[in-house]
């Protein structure tokens, strides 16, 4: 199962220290609709990398900056003065409406399998949900992996919208304009990349940037890419694998994509050679096999925290990592912050999944994380810490969510 969070998004300004004057007047973005004439669609999601693209509604085409070395000192900032987005309903003729009978409610399903022969017909998972409230009306995001029956190795990514959280208008195929849900990122196609076999969505901020020349806001979208080359392991211990369910163990990291309107994506080229945002830890260290699951936290301006998951070789245990950025681009890990639990308890094989929430006012982080017990099972728990930092502890040794078995295998 996933640790999700639904929470209402505001919109951060970033702001550049060196080269952007900075702006009093940052207006949150409003996504376009089909009747404005200067709605951006970004290219296709498949096509190579920018390290800084542009998203002024005049164009459609990214615009690639290679100096980069101007931006290093960008910084974040929250923007208090930015109102909520209040995303349009979608309108697409391929869109799926869900009826409430459907789901067994009571059973806590809300979303199941999508149509024979949809995009997502075969398995979904991984949901990063957001809820946007406007004057009149609360709407609710969420991105999702998918699979197809055509296609069932790999994973792609789509979007679904709700006006309460429980019942799901979702598509078919791909999206065509920027009021359609449905598929909206797949898997890289240049051989070269990070995620050429499948991509699953970690986390999605509202930011501005000095690097994403844009009018207002856009989506930072942060997601786990897998490639078909395998994790690095000499002897692959019982029960591991990576993606889950996929019964093998390839090598994944973190990625970033960016997008105006949450369903048209550019990818944006991270430090490293494939693209991805960062790389594995070298031989010996506790993430040398892969990164999966980043979750993306704004601490202040120019801190902002990304936790992940990995599986630490020497321990025998799941852990979960921290890195810090200042731009959300350039990432530098610090280490793992939690590990295998006590003999016997519901993560004695260590933590992953993390999702990770700041108190009101900037006070204490909590965190939800998926425990995994000695017998590979998973059930949900509690950590708290003071800064987010390396310092954790456990909230005690209790479950605070654990697998139905009224579910099967859908929990």
């Amino acid at each position: 199962m996933d640790a999700a969070s639904a929470t209402t998004m505001k919109a951060l300004n970033f702001l550049a220290t060196s080269t952007t004057q900075r702006s009093t007047n940052f207006t949150s973005q409003t996504l376009p609709t089909k009747s404005n004439s200067h709605s951006l669609h970004l290219q296709s999601s498949n096509t190579r990398r920018s390290r800084a693209i542009s998203l002024s509604r005049c164009s459609t085409k990214p615009d690639t900056d290679t100096d980069n070395q101007k931006d290093q000192n960008s910084t974040v900032e929250p923007n208090l003065n930015s109102k909520p987005l209040s995303p349009s309903p979608p309108t697409s003729i391929d869109q799926l409406s869900t009826p409430a009978s459907s789901f067994p409610c009571s059973k806590g399903l809300v979303f199941d399998l999508g149509v024979e022969s949809s995009w997502d017909g075969a398995g979904v998972g991984s949901p990063v949900v957001k809820r946007f409230l406007g004057d009149e009306e609360e709407r609710w995001y969420m991105w999702y992996h998918g699979r197809s029956d055509s296609n069932p190795g790999s994973d792609s990514i789509g979007l679904a919208v709700s006006s309460n959280g429980v019942h799901w208008n979702r598509g078919k195929g791909a999206v065509q304009s920027s009021q359609d849900v449905g598929l909206v990122m797949s898997s890289c196609k240049d051989w070269w990349a990070f995620d050429t076999l499948s991509i699953r969505p970690s986390e999605v901020v509202v930011m501005s940037s000095s690097k994403v020349r844009a009018s207002s806001a856009v989506y930072w979208l942060y997601y786990t890419g897998y490639s078909p080359e395998k994790a690095e392991i000499s002897e692959v211990p019982i029960g591991l694998e990576n993606p889950e369910r996929s019964g093998e163990v390839f090598k994944s990291l973190p990625g970033l994509a960016i997008s105006q309107d949450g369903r048209h994506w550019a990818r944006i080229e991270g430090e490293h050679h494939s693209g991805a945002l960062f790389d594995v830890g070298l031989e010996k260290e506790w993430d040398s096999s892969f990164i999966a699951g980043s979750h993306v936290v704004f601490h202040k301006r120019g801190d902002l925290r990304m936790y992940y998951h990995s599986f630490d070789l020497e321990s025998g245990h799941y852990g979960i990592g921290i890195a810090r950025s200042r731009d959300g681009m350039k990432w530098i890990k610090m280490g793992k912050i939690i590990g295998g639990g006590r003999n016997g308890g519901f993560d004695e094989l260590g933590a992953m999944n993390p999702c990770v929430v700041r108190k009101r006012g900037g006070g204490e982080y909590l965190m939800a994380y998926e425990g995994v017990d000695g017998n590979g099972g998973r059930s949900i728990g509690l950590a708290i810490s003071r800064d987010g930092l390396k310092e954790w502890t456990r909230c005690g040794d209790a479950v605070v969510l654990k697998r139905w078995e009224g579910f099967h295998l859908q929990d």
